[in-house]
């Protein structure tokens, strides 16, 4: 799931290799003049170790690349943003991150998202993304800013309203079961899909809880052709590059085909509506 991270630092470390070798140094020779450790070269060259901006400038002094100095440094930032630690992205509470979602889904004509145990942010009740931010805020040990955080949520759902933008949803059959706040907070949840299901720009799948092995993922959103967005436990990943963003796109159709839309997946969210309704009624 790090791999664009990781070619990311490979293809600026053969960037660095290239420089030195045509600056005619060997790998200890410039360790040497640097003041560094013989094996730093070679972790850098091949992606093992990022370099920082002091390395990079040194690097270039040393090899006679100076000029190189500020692009090099824009790729090494462009490393940085793509691998954004939930602490730094959630370090005022979760209201800026949700703002940064409203001006990306605005850019976006076909948002694509696939979830595999929660209902996406889109879709959600202010009850529902209450509950998740919650459970957001206490696991990352972030601000507590919960209402700004669920106000911003909601506004986001203004873009499904839109001309000129679609949105394809894929969600497995867990979503619908997973239980976020309480049975009431599900019903409201689980209702809202129903309607949802039939808007005229929004195809919503549902891949049932029995369908065979495809494909593992986590869950993602794909932003047209441009971008990927994949959370994991500790930061969230933002892929550019296209031959990943092909792969996902793939993967995206395979959960597509297994899905279930119109008719039989409003039967599945009925049947979990119903079971809930039952245990509220016995609670």
């Amino acid at each position: 799931m790090t791999s664009s991270l990781d070619q990311a630092k490979e293809a600026l470390g053969a960037r660095l290799r290239e420089l030195r070798l045509d600056a005619g140094l060997t790998g200890t020779e410039l360790a040497r003049r640097v003041g560094w450790h013989q094996t730093k070269v070679s972790k850098i060259e091949y992606g093992k170790t990022k370099p920082t901006d002091t390395d990079i400038q040194s690097w270039c002094v040393q090899t006679g690349s100076e000029s190189q100095v500020p692009d090099l440094i824009a790729t090494l930032r462009n490393i940085e943003a793509a691998w954004l630690e939930w602490r730094r992205v959630l370090g005022t509470g979760t209201k800026r991150r949700q703002q940064a979602s409203i001006k990306l889904e605005a850019k976006t004509e076909v948002m694509r998202v696939y979830h595999p145990f929660l209902i996406p942010g889109l879709l959600q009740t202010a009850e529902y993304a209450e509950g998740v931010l919650r459970s957001v805020i206490e696991f990352q040990q972030v601000p507590n800013d919960i209402d700004e955080g669920v106000s911003k949520r909601m506004e986001r759902q203004q873009i499904l309203y839109r001309r000129n933008h679609g949105f394809h949803f894929v969600i497995a059959e867990q979503a619908l079961l997973t239980t976020v706040g309480n049975d009431q907070t599900m019903i409201g949840q689980l209702d809202r899909l129903v309607a949802v299901a039939g808007m005229p720009r929004v195809v919503l799948g549902i891949v049932p809880a029995e369908s065979p092995y495809r494909v593992s993922m986590t869950n993602f959103a794909m932003f047209d052709n441009t971008r990927v967005m994949v959370e994991t436990v500790t930061a969230e990943l933002t892929i550019t590059q296209p031959r990943e963003i092909a792969q996902y796109g793939r993967a995206f159709d395979v959960l597509a085909s297994q899905s279930v839309t119109g008719t039989a997946a409003r039967e599945l969210i009925l049947k979990a509506l119903e079971s809930r309704a039952r245990n509220s009624s016995t609670t």
